[in-house]
């Protein structure tokens, strides 16, 4: 019950920050793909340097 009651209200401020500051929303959406971005090719750095 509780975990439900924790989504549907992580939603809900997913919808409100959209909704009421977008540009900050945009800026946290960036940043978010740009550290996954990071991972992703420190993962492809380390497999190269594996077969090299």
């Amino acid at each position: 019950m509780l975990k439900k009651i924790l989504t549907w209200g992580g939603i809900a401020f997913l919808i409100f920050f959209i909704a009421f500051r977008p540009n900050e929303s945009a800026d946290v959406f960036k940043n978010i793909g740009g550290g996954i971005m990071d991972v992703a090719e420190g993962f492809g750095d380390f497999f190269t340097s594996l077969v090299a």
